[in-house]
């Protein structure tokens, strides 16, 4: 990560755009600021990848915030829609690069914590793979520097995390959405924060999931469905909790539980949770990146 930011610190000067890439189910905890200290002044376009998987309403709430930021902007990008994706990302480059002169290609940096899907972004950006995509973190080890058919040319830079997560609960957000490598974490700590937002902030999605007459009063005790029902019995017939946690954990990430965010900017008023699957979470306050 040291040799990562030094790289990234003096590519910097040379760029005219830094195209950061969020975690749509954790836009404020997948921000590294880093990112946000190197780039300065910098013009920046924020893309939320994964949003078919985040809460709509919570994404749009995201989008609303980042318009009134100073030389940013953002929009949803899904892999789905890869021509809109090169159209948003070519417009917003030339609108908010500095003019370096005739003939002069807008240069642009991909940066953001690992596993966010840079990578991704810059194959869809190709139209062909010229990037290592992987579902664990630090897939891409090193620069890597390509000229689309626009002419704009794009550098694709390793997922870069900040040395120490003080806040506890972003760090669990970041575990809890494979940005933190799975040798790092304990499936069963990541796995009962997880339950306890889902149970807190959408309940009906957990209860068609897991198909549950009623809700779960407790973490632990919805981690004792899931592994009951899902394969986690031991010999005997007693749960294992780390191995439900651990199918969880994963369940999360894949989004077969629903669309699911994890913050939400501070300006956001709160809204009833599990209201419906659309439903956005009122999410602890926290610092905005």
């Amino acid at each position: 990560m040291t040799k990562a930011r030094r790289e990234l610190a003096a590519l910097m000067p040379s760029q005219d755009v830094v195209i950061e890439v969020l975690d749509a189910r954790l836009p404020e905890a997948s921000s590294n600021p880093l990112i946000t200290e190197l780039r300065g002044e910098k013009a920046c376009i924020k893309v939320l990848t994964r949003s078919d998987l985040a809460d709509p309403m919570a994404t749009q709430a995201w989008l609303n915030y980042f318009e009134g930021l100073p030389d940013v902007v953002a929009f949803a990008a899904t892999t789905d829609r890869p021509q809109e994706t090169r159209r948003r990302i070519a417009d917003l480059s030339r609108g908010m690069s500095r003019h370096r002169g005739p003939g002069k290609p807008v240069r642009g940096l991909i940066a953001g914590v690992p596993n966010v899907g840079k990578s991704t972004l810059i194959n869809i950006l190709m139209e062909r793979t010229v990037a290592k995509v992987g579902d664990k973190p630090a897939v891409t080890k090193e620069q890597q520097a390509v000229r689309l058919r626009s002419g704009m040319e794009i550098t694709d830079s390793p997922g870069l995390m900040w040395p120490k997560i003080e806040d506890e609960s972003r760090a669990f957000r970041l575990a809890l959405s494979g940005s933190i490598p799975d040798t790092a974490i304990d499936y069963l700590t990541i796995g009962m924060f997880g339950a306890r937002f889902l149970l807190a902030r959408y309940p009906e999605l957990v209860m068609a999931r897991y198909k549950l007459p009623t809700l779960p009063a407790a973490a632990e005790l919805l981690l004792h469905e899931i592994g009951r029902r899902r394969g986690g019995l031991r010999k005997g017939g007693t749960v294992d909790l780390h191995k439900a946690a651990e199918i969880f954990v994963h369940e999360f990430r894949g989004g077969v539980i629903g669309r699911i965010t994890l913050d939400l900017p501070v300006e956001s008023p709160p809204v009833p949770a599990g209201a419906s699957e659309g439903a956005a979470p009122s999410a602890p306050s926290s610092t905005p990146p």
